[in-house]
């Protein structure tokens, strides 16, 4: 068996185990290497060299814990539960409080897509704005496996589809930059044109979670969110103000520096100088916003280094090739099957961003011989990168919902995160993207 996919097999294994997805991580890893011919000490060193690949996501991920809980010691994030509480406690049938779940549904899909491009925070707004409504919609009885594909979406397609924040770095920076130095003119190619069927599937697949999936009520213990989340917190007009200068502080500081760390810093300087957050608390709360996504580090770390390993193997150009001698000339079954390779690679790596120079130098030769377009290539290769984000037990964007959720600890990341987000969006993504490669 290829390494690759025996490495991927196991870890995802593991996972609906229920086995932690960083020792999940590391048996995948260290076994794909004994599989692929490498000795234990070359898995080993592989995968500690591909360590600090993962350092800089990690502390980025560390300091916009500490914003967040910055933020959330203003009372922005109460005071929009209070708000939406109120509702709750004033709706008097079923048809108004399904409007209360739309609502909160439609708050929370809009924010996520905007911390792609708009204030480009990716998963840090989820630990900020999720947990304190989890009493409201606990209330409701709101099944989270539905808020977990609302916040996937939100953080997957405009980064495949709008060349704007983090769209700019994926489709312009790499996706077309990496078809470009394999062989092909990307000048004048339209990009949102060649991946507008595939963020199409993901539309399909979020459609079918709020309206048929989950629509249903599923109940959770109020006790347990009380004691963790209804934390009486003080709030007015002039601490939810400072909230909203420091958030554009650290927007503007980001776009100006280029680095996430430097804005969440500005941000939270801001709430020391202004008092929200007092100076004796300062170390207290930043160590508290550290530890709350660190545990998101920690995987993307382990996710680095095991595809450190599956590089070190040389079996993912293996697989592809291995794939090529079952395609022969028929590009139906060509965009198949480099589908489903880029599903698996992604799902093992966790990244779609470090996906894409993976699979480039390897699909666009494949590609250019059988005759596809380089607007089909362009969607072919996209689609195959996105692929496996929303299904990897590594991504961020499947810890960043599960990190918000559970909280409490009523939410489980494989079977009520990844598990929900891969049948809603894996398997239309790689329906659509095909169409994709096969009509452009």
């Amino acid at each position: 068996m290829n390494a690759v996919v025996a490495a991927v097999a196991i870890m995802l294994v593991l996972s609906l185990c229920r086995i932690h997805v960083v020792v999940a991580l590391i048996i995948g890893a260290v076994a794909g290497g004994l599989i692929s011919g490498l000795s234990l000490d070359a898995t080993i060193a592989a995968f500690n060299e591909g360590l600090g690949g993962g350092a800089t996501v990690a502390l980025s991920y560390a300091t916009l814990g500490a914003f967040a809980v910055a933020i959330g010691k203003s009372g922005l994030a109460h005071a929009l539960a209070d708000k939406a509480l109120a509702l709750v406690g004033r709706q008097d049938d079923g048809k108004a409080a399904g409007g209360i779940r739309l609502l909160i549904i439609g708050l929370l899909l809009a924010i996520a897509m905007s911390s792609q491009n708009i204030l480009p925070i990716h998963i840090a707004f989820i630990p900020l704005v999720v947990p304190p409504l989890l009493y409201v919609m606990a209330k409701l009885n709101m099944d989270r496996r539905l808020v977990a594909c609302v916040l996937t979406f939100g953080l997957i397609t405009p980064y495949m589809f709008l060349p704007v924040g983090f769209g700019g770095i994926y489709l312009n920076e790499i996706l077309l930059a990496n078809i470009g130095e394999n062989g092909i003119d990307a000048t004048g190619l339209n990009v949102m044109s060649a991946m507008a069927l595939p963020a199409l599937g993901m539309l399909c697949g979020l459609l079918v979670a709020v309206f048929f999936s989950y629509r249903g009520e599923r109940h959770y213990n109020l006790d347990a969110i009380a004691r963790t989340e209804r934390v009486d917190v003080n709030y007015n007009g002039g601490t939810l103000l400072m909230a909203v200068v420091a958030i554009v502080a650290a927007f503007v500081v980001q776009l100006w520096l280029g680095s996430m760390i430097l804005g969440a810093l500005a941000g939270f300087v801001l709430f020391n100088l202004s008092g929200v957050v007092k100076w004796k608390e300062a170390d207290d709360l930043f160590t508290e916003g550290m530890k709350m996504l660190a545990m998101i580090g920690f995987i993307m770390i382990a996710a680095s280094g095991f595809a450190e390993v599956m590089r070190e193997t040389g079996e993912i150009a293996t697989l592809v090739e291995g794939s090529v001698a079952t395609i022969g000339d028929n590009k139906a079954l060509a965009a198949l099957l480099m589908l489903v390779v880029g599903l698996l690679i992604t799902m093992g790596i966790g990244s779609s961003f470090s996906t894409i120079p993976i699979i480039a130098a390897l699909y666009v030769p494949l590609a250019l011989d059988l005759g596809f377009t380089p607007l089909a290539i362009v969607a072919l290769v996209g689609t195959a990168g996105a692929l496996g984000d929303a299904g990897s037990p590594a991504s961020d964007s499947t810890l960043g919902p599960t990190a918000g959720l559970n909280v409490d600890g009523q939410h489980n990341h494989i079977w009520d995160t990844v598990v929900p987000t891969f049948l809603h969006y894996n398997l239309p993504l790689l329906g659509f993207g095909w169409v994709a490669a096969m009509v452009l």
